[in-house]
């Protein structure tokens, strides 16, 4: 907490706790990532890409409730959902400019 009681959330590009049992480093995040790409593009040849693009933001959604309430007990509500759409904002904007995508 700093000393307006705000919470600090972690960026989704910050990967300090890489050395922490079972944190990603930089590459391990991309592989991770790749994972649930490489399964939407599986689920791809039967359902159409909107379906699936809405069955992983509320997959995405249902897991960061589980881990905001149960695992990091977040006290705001409101001050995690901000930060988590911020961060997808952002996650959004750098994957638009990426010429591989």
């Amino acid at each position: 907490m700093t000393g307006n009681n705000k919470m600090k959330f972690k960026d989704w590009y910050d990967r300090s706790s890489a050395s922490e049992n079972g944190g990603l480093d930089k590459d391990g995040f991309i592989r991770t990532s790749d994972r649930f790409v490489t399964l939407a593009n599986t689920l791809n040849r039967k359902i159409i890409a909107q379906d699936i693009q809405y069955t992983l933001l509320f997959a995405a959604a249902r897991y960061s409730s589980h881990v905001g309430k149960n695992v990091m007990e977040v006290k705001n509500q409101e001050e995690y959902i901000n930060h988590l759409t911020n961060q997808y904002r952002d996650m959004l904007r750098e994957n638009f400019a990426d010429p591989a995508v």
